[in-house]
């Protein structure tokens, strides 16, 4: 059997993402729920996502640069002005509204409603969580 190896520092970002989508797999969907410090809402689904431990608590999620232009994403900008996020499972059953949550929109534009998810407000913190969502951990972003 022939293995193949690369640099990451000399492949390009599509090349080495589109590594990422078919070597690391199932890869679970969650969306991020975030608000900028006036308080608009913003919904955007991850697939550089998972649960890496218990105690401490720990959920990470990859806000990566855009490919095409490397400017930040709006989820990132926000989670810098506010340090909360809702980590919201994504099931089969949501995948539609998620391709349609997926679209890049203006910052400000409230993606809960141009998905047609009911944003339920949080216990603990500012986001709010996706009321179809099963599972949704509430969270203070340390890093």
């Amino acid at each position: 059997m022939q293995m193949n190896t690369f640099d990451p520092k000399v492949v390009s970002n599509p090349w080495m993402f589109k590594t990422f989508l078919g070597a690391v797999g199932p890869r679970p969907i969650a969306f991020a729920s975030t608000v900028d410090s006036d308080g608009k809402p913003n919904l955007s689904p991850f697939s550089f996502f998972n649960a890496f431990g218990v105690n401490p608590t720990t959920l990470i999620f990859s806000p990566s640069r855009r490919g095409r232009d490397n400017t930040v994403k709006n989820t990132f900008e926000n989670v810098i002005e506010v340090p909360e996020v809702v980590i919201n499972v994504v099931t089969y059953g949501m995948v539609e509204q998620t391709s349609l949550a997926s679209t890049e929109y203006e910052k400000g534009i409230n993606e809960f409603a141009k998905a047609g998810f009911t944003a339920v407000p949080s216990d603990t913190i500012q986001p709010a969580r996706v009321g179809e969502s099963p599972v949704q951990f509430e969270c203070r972003v340390e890093k």
